[in-house]
């Protein structure tokens, strides 16, 4: 009895197996919420230009437009998988959807615009960068390609890899699983009609005398396959046939039978357990943050570019001012000086050494004009898509930002600064997962040391039935198909058990244990290219703090200095309309003026872009200007960011998954 109830309950397991094909394991991660391929991806509201600073210098014209939020596309989450066959039976075998990336403009740029002029603070020239610039455009693509490995490795895939890391890929001998549950069907008929030349010999009775014997089979097979993140792995199967035959030598006229098997293996060394089948999968989620620290690092590099050109742009602009000051200081003297001449109070062979600097000056104003435009052309490069196009041909760009009205920045000790620097630069974060990476190498390669210990085993039924003819007389057809086939399957009347033990021991091992030391001295360098990030790191700050240490009292002393050769300048023209100096001396001071004006707009700039240093070598870059691009706890910041690639609240997709 005991006996009969364990097949009837293994009969209906199997059934229930086959018939409700069990749904395919979870990821094994977090997941967003699934989007379908042909919803469009709403668009995150983009933040509002900032406006000038109130401490900009009053001689500096500031235009208030109303600029229309720009809002960019920011794609589907790729990790996430197409939806079950209960949504739509044809989508996991569509192509995916991609839209084709915007090469044009954002509008903010024409709304900024007035007059031929881009009035453009350094708030605005970041947010045009992060709306337009090319690079940026080309390494948001990078985190979703790391998406993809998410979805390919969360189906037994092995992950392809993303160009902007550094992550070492998943390596061991063991083959990758499939973790996307399969389902086989076969329908077949076959129909054949041939001779029978004796009967007797070849075991056939061939009713009707016709000499010839035909059968008809039709056959139906279907097995669902599965295998779980642990390393188990099972196949459910249904096998039905009928067959009809003019054979009188056959009991069941036509016949059906059905075979259902269940079988399941498990290893029990190499290959057990969740780390050794989802190593793939945990590098994955690793080389997606990796790509988004890259990503974060490509920003920083690139916001600090657009920084530096912005300020050598202000710097192109304050020493096209001092030389066209230059230029009237000479025209002035020159002038003055023809007027004695005229009148004969001065020898006419003075105003050749007036013109003759009043043409150096204007010779340093060309050159200084030229290197204006010059920048300007290549801030325009970095905050558009497209610099040549017909609306910004002859556009001018005019920055509203100055030096004289910089953050202030705390004075910060060496080890706070490398401290901070340490928690916030994407450089040693990468440097990190690096190391979490090694880790799950050696502990999957550890693993392919083993030697294979599998268990399997099977469990099977039988069914048989059809229309059959009884012994009365006259015969009666007694029918009985699928129905009892079907009974004789499921209560288990024709059982089959086995199991199975095998072991395989590889003689020396030497791939595995070559794919173990590798791991190892993998994890071993990365540990020591760490520190060798650490220790620049420390370089990167220190310097960083001391150039904007010297850069502070150089901008006092370059100010004292042109102040003094201000007053020496006018002390000696006023000794020359006295008639105690020279036109030589005045033609002098005036050279060591130009000189210090343009030294004071040098050390200007270059205390700005110390500033933008600093900030950068801090891993502040992106607080400064209000971007938040991960770990958006709050959800929804105070700033919206208008990163390619990110949600409304600024987190990467799928960024910062858990190990």
């Amino acid at each position: 009895m005991t006996r009969q109830l364990f097949r009837s309950f293994a009969a209906i397991a199997l059934a229930g197996l086959i018939t409700l094909a069990p749904v395919a394991p979870a990821f094994g991660q977090e997941q967003a919420p699934a989007q379908s391929p042909d919803q469009a991806p709403a668009t995150p509201p983009a933040s509002t230009p900032a406006q000038p600073p109130s401490g900009q210098p009053a001689q500096t014209p500031v235009v208030t437009v109303p600029v229309v939020p720009f809002q960019f596309e920011r794609g589907r989450d790729y990790a996430v998988p197409p939806p079950w066959w209960y949504r739509n039976v044809l989508t996991p075998y569509r192509q995916s959807q991609v839209a084709m990336p915007q090469l044009t403009n954002s509008p903010r740029i024409d709304q900024l615009v007035k007059d031929g002029k881009l009035m453009l603070s350094l708030q605005d020239a970041v947010e045009l960068a992060l709306e337009n610039n090319l690079d940026i455009q080309v390494q948001r693509y990078y985190p979703w390609m790391a998406e993809t490995d998410l979805l390919r490795t969360a189906g037994g895939g092995a992950g392809r890899g993303v160009a902007n890391t550094t992550l070492p890929p998943a390596f061991t001998d063991q083959l990758a699983v499939s973790f996307d549950p399969t389902l086989t069907g076969l329908l077949s008929v076959d129909s054949r009609d041939f001779p029978v030349n004796n009967p007797l010999t070849s075991g056939t009775c061939v009713s009707g005398g016709a000499g010839g014997l035909f059968t008809h089979t039709e056959t139906g097979n279907f097995a669902y396959n599965q295998t779980l993140h642990t390393g188990t792995s099972f196949t459910a199967s249904l096998d039905t046939t009928r067959t009809s035959t003019t054979s009188a030598a056959v009991r069941f006229n036509p016949s059906v039978q059905e075979v259902g098997t269940f079988t399941l293996a498990q290893p029990l060394l190499n290959g057990f357990g969740r780390l050794a089948n989802e190593r793939y999968i945990r590098v994955a989620r690793l080389n997606k943050n990796a790509s988004d620290e890259a990503f974060v690092q490509s920003i920083l590099t690139d916001i600090t570019a657009v920084e530096d050109d912005y300020w050598e742009l202000v710097f192109a602009r304050g020493n096209v001012t001092v030389q066209q000051q230059a230029v009237d200081l000479a025209q002035r003297l020159y002038d003055d000086n023809q007027r004695q001449v005229e009148v004969g109070t001065l020898a006419p062979i003075e105003i050749v050494r007036a013109q003759a600097q009043v043409a150096t000056a204007q010779q340093a104003l060309i050159v200084a004009q030229t290197a204006q435009l010059q920048e300007q052309t290549l801030l325009m490069s970095v905050i558009t898509k497209n610099p040549t196009a017909p609306n910004l041909l002859n556009v001018e760009i005019v920055p509203t930002d100055s030096v004289t009205n910089l953050p202030p920045v705390e004075n910060l000790t060496l080890p706070d600064a490398v401290n901070e620097a340490l928690a916030k630069r994407p450089d040693v974060a990468e440097a990190k997962l690096n190391i979490n990476a090694d880790d799950i190498n050696i502990q999957a390669t550890r693993n392919a040391l083993l030697p294979n210990l599998a268990l399997s085993g099977f469990v099977s039924g039988a069914g048989l039935g059809g229309n059959t003819l009884t012994a009365t007389t006259p015969p009666e057809v007694l029918t009985g198909g699928v129905g009892r086939s079907d009974y004789q399957l499921f209560t288990g009347r024709f059982p089959e058990y086995e199991g199975q033990l095998t072991l395989t021991l590889p003689i020396r091992n030497r791939v595995a244990a070559a794919d173990n030391a590798r791991a190892l001295l993998s994890q071993r360098q990365d540990q020591t290219r760490l520190q060798q990030t650490i220790n620049n790191v420390m370089v990167d700050v220190q310097n960083a703090l001391i150039t904007l240490q010297q850069d502070r009292p150089t901008v006092t002393a370059a100010q004292l200095t042109r102040e003094l050769q201000q007053e020496t300048l006018d002390a000696e023209q006023k000794k020359l309309d006295l008639g105690a100096s020279t036109i030589f001396l005045v033609v002098t001071d005036q050279q060591a003026l130009a000189a210090a004006a343009a030294a004071e707009v040098r050390a200007e700039a270059n205390l700005a872009e110390a500033l933008v240093n600093l900030q950068r070598a801090l891993g502040r870059t992106l607080e400064v200007f209000k971007i938040t691009v991960a770990d958006a706890v709050s959800g929804v910041p105070s700033h919206a960011t208008n990163i390619p690639g990110t949600k409304l609240s600024g987190q990467l997709f799928n960024a910062k998954q858990p190990n």
